[in-house]
């Protein structure tokens, strides 16, 4: 992991296309003929593509909405459960708008996974050839992925904390309940992982996976949308008390008004979902900094500021904090800066009147600009230790250069809309423990004992020292 204290994982993460005839895993004789079997393109592989064509000239508009499990701290993620297969079979899934490829811990067999055999997807040939559309759609401009259409699609995902996937893709069900009452069963692409590395000094988080959410073609919302099953609108809300929340794909639950709307950036085209320039704000006044791009990316544990920004926000909290009863902690080393009181503290609210509500400005001046609001419960959190910690952590120093990334931490409490019908995003303070219209009783139980602060998506170029392809492998499914 990509570390400093307690630090988080990817921004747009990097897709690398690699030919599966330059090199061969070395495998057992008999697992050797299974994956070659499962090279060949499938009849369910053929079958799925007429599904998708029935499924297109049906456009239902409904929505699916995700009960969601997890926390900022001390779990450091948050999940949905999904069911992929026929018959299905559940898998928990780390919700990420910071990248577009959906991927599962893969029995071909696996190579670092964290899943025992029979919690991993098993392949049942239904690999996808390199001609498929949603192959070429990982995209990678520099050169032509596969040199034979027919070779099997591999992928290799690499993360800003070093971890990577390395896979294949296939399709396969995915059994959907729409808000509508309706159900449907789309052949939906995802990665087959079958070698996971995570190199950094913790242990990667429990899931099965990720669910890619991001702008591009392969995420899954925009797989649903291009099937004519929901909108391309993504929205989630995350609960301040730990109980996890909802995410939804669709746009049923996008409220009619009230919602703060800024553009996404379209120049030049990102998988991010990237605002225009911010003016950042503490007690609602102008702190000088200007021009601020911002990633909105669920796959952050915490928010990462520039260095100017940051430096600007822990000064002014600093000043703030003179002569009150808070003082500066080294003791604890869950985040960069902490503060300890007299006493243990339980609860934010202990704390709040000591620390100012940051805000971030965008579009324009003081009367016409969208205001995003970062109140202090959405930027501190009380550790295990009983103190106070700044959950906004300095991306520059961790060679994020001027990217800026609002994580989860400052999502609590908020229902965000990633609308790519419309090239915006949106916010409104929520409830996000009120699940709308579903049965709350769906989670499943993961283990808190270790945080795991996930990080960005951005492309792996953007960073110094990473390189998912140190650990290239290939292998047929």
């Amino acid at each position: 992991l990509l570390r400093k204290g307690n630090l988080s994982r990817d921004l747009e993460k990097r897709v690398i296309m690699m030919n599966p005839k330059s090199q061969t895993i070395n495998l057992f004789p008999a697992v050797f003929v299974f994956l070659l079997l499962c090279a060949q393109p499938s009849q369910a592989t053929k079958d799925s593509s007429k599904g998708q064509v029935k499924l297109q000239n049906h456009r239902v508009g409904s929505s699916v909405i995700f009960p969601v499990s997890g926390n900022v701290y001390p779990l450091g993620y948050y999940y949905v459960l999904l069911n992929i297969g026929n018959p299905p079979k559940l898998f928990d899934l780390d919700i990420d708008t910071g990248s577009d490829l959906t991927w599962v811990q893969c029995d071909a067999p696996c190579n670092g996974c964290t899943k025992p055999r029979d919690s991993q997807y098993k392949p049942n040939h239904n690999t996808l050839p390199c001609s498929h559309l949603l192959c070429s759609g990982l995209d990678l401009p520099q050169s032509k992925p596969c040199d034979d259409p027919e070779d099997q699609c591999d992928y290799e995902i690499g993360y800003s904390d070093h971890a990577s996937s390395v896979g294949a893709l296939v399709s396969d069900e995915f059994p959907l309940r729409l808000e509508n009452g309706s159900t449907m069963h789309p052949h939906l692409t995802f990665g087959c992982g079958y070698d996971q590395q995570s190199p950094g000094p913790h242990p990667p988080p429990p899931t099965a996976g990720i669910l890619g959410l991001g702008r591009g073609k392969v995420s899954i919302s925009s797989q649903l949308s291009s099937l004519g099953v929901t909108k391309n609108v993504i929205v989630h809300c995350l609960s301040h008390n730990g109980k996890g929340g909802f995410l939804s794909i669709g746009d049923e639950l996008v409220p009619s008004s009230g919602v703060t709307w800024t553009s996404l950036s379209l120049k030049p085209p990102s998988k991010n979902y990237k605002t225009g320039p911010a003016e950042l704000l503490f007690d609602e006044k102008a702190t000088g900094v200007k021009g601020v791009n911002f990633v909105f990316d669920s796959g952050s544990s915490y928010t990462y500021f520039n260095a100017e920004a940051y430096r600007a926000v822990l000064d002014l909290v600093r000043k703030d904090l003179k002569g009150k009863a808070l003082k500066d902690t080294k003791e604890d080393k869950s985040l960069p800066v902490c503060w300890k009181d007299k006493k243990g503290l339980k609860s934010v609210h202990d704390v709040k009147k000591y620390f100012k509500t940051i805000s971030l400005r965008f579009g324009g001046s003081q009367k016409n600009g969208q205001v995003f609001q970062i109140p202090p419960e959405s930027y501190l959190i009380i550790t295990e230790k009983g103190n106070v910690c700044l959950g906004i952590l300095n991306g520059t120093e961790i060679g994020l250069e001027n990217y800026n990334i609002i994580g989860d931490i400052s999502f609590q409490g908020i229902m965000v809309i990633y609308d790519n019908e419309k090239q915006r995003i949106g916010w409104i303070p929520s409830d996000c423990d009120k699940l709308p219209n579903v049965d709350q009783d769906n989670g499943g139980d993961l283990s808190e004992e270790e945080a795991y602060p996930r990080g960005f998506g951005l492309i792996g170029e953007l960073f110094t020292g990473t390189d998912a392809s140190k650990n290239k492998k290939d292998g047929e499914l």
